[in-house]
């Protein structure tokens, strides 16, 4: 029987795995830091959500019951029967129809010539351009309160609308018409700003080929940087048709017919010089919150997408 001999130098040595690197114990005043930044989100969350918390369990309330237990979260016997007197107390499906139709209008009309603006601001080289820019940026220094009554007093005097004469009497302009509430926010300054920051982050080179094949400017406008930009749209559209379906003053100022009202001025409805009735204001508000939420849910997407890419270029 031979026995064989094993030179130790030439057996590999079996590679030791790394020791596991050792986690990092947080010092006691980040660990205090942590725990108060867990404090102020939850902070933070409970002041955002509570309020529409309360305001849901409300609306679910019989009307006994909303000021005995208005702390109460949870209502001891849920009822609908706030959302029954909604719509049989008033018109509300016709003024959430009227809503509709002007955060709409307002959106698409707000979009397209902001977005118009913002590419003649942004990609056209003309004198003045500048100019034009720095005065829509102070216009949005100014607030909208300021120019309520100038803005009324154009649409009351505005030319050969509304039985006015050519020198703007005799009639009522474009007040009481769904006019009054889309056309002084067709083109915001705000859309027009930011469709143009939009812009400026896409290639020049996009537009000067399309030049060369002898496309003209709406073109270029229309089926080359429009679709790129989808994502400046869509952020522009949720905010302004949020903005829209809010609004409340300027509604209140130039629609007097009581069949073209605003879901939000006809909230107003439930409250009165002596009394407020809490249950059908508070499920009204419900109805009107539900399509925003459902339309951030939807977009959000959209929306973050949009902040991304504007912050990155």
């Amino acid at each position: 029987m031979t026995t064989v001999s094993i030179d130790p130098a030439t057996v590999p040595t079996p590679q030791h795995a790394p020791a596991p690197t050792r986690r990092r114990r947080r010092t006691p005043l980040q660990q205090v830091g942590r725990v108060a930044w867990w404090i102020g989100c939850l902070a933070i969350a409970f002041a955002t959500v509570m309020p529409f918390v309360w305001t849901l369990a409300t609306s679910l309330k019989p009307a006994e019951d909303v000021l005995g237990s208005y702390l109460s979260i949870i209502p001891s016997r849920p009822t609908l029967e706030n959302y029954v007197a909604v719509f049989t107390a008033t018109p509300f499906a016709a003024y959430l129809g009227n809503s509709a139709f002007l955060a709409i209008a307002g959106t698409v009309t707000n979009l397209f010539f902001g977005a118009l603006g913002g590419y003649s601001l942004a990609k056209l080289r003309y004198r003045g351009r500048r100019s034009v820019f720095a005065v829509f940026l102070g216009s949005m220094m100014v607030p909208g309160v300021v120019t309520m009554v100038p803005t009324f007093l154009v649409l009351r005097h505005f030319p050969l609308v509304g039985g006015n004469d050519l020198f703007g009497d005799g009639g009522f302009g474009f007040i009481n018409t769904f006019w009054a509430v889309v056309l002084p926010g067709a083109a915001g300054p705000f859309a027009v700003f930011f469709m143009k920051q939009f812009f400026q982050s896409l290639p020049d080179e996009l537009g000067e080929a399309a030049r060369i094949d002898g496309a003209g400017e709406f073109r270029i406008f229309a089926q080359v940087y429009l679709p790129l930009a989808k994502a400046g749209l869509a952020v522009l559209g949720v905010m302004t048709l949020q903005g829209g379906w809010n609004a409340f003053l300027w509604p209140l100022i130039v629609l007097n017919d009581e069949r073209m009202l605003t879901v939000q001025v006809a909230l107003s409805s439930f409250v009165n010089e002596r009394t407020t009735d809490f249950g059908p204001l508070m499920a009204g508000t419900i109805l009107t919150s539900v399509p925003m939420l459902v339309l951030f849910l939807v977009c959000q997407r959209w929306i973050i997408e949009g902040i991304a890419h504007i912050g990155t270029k």
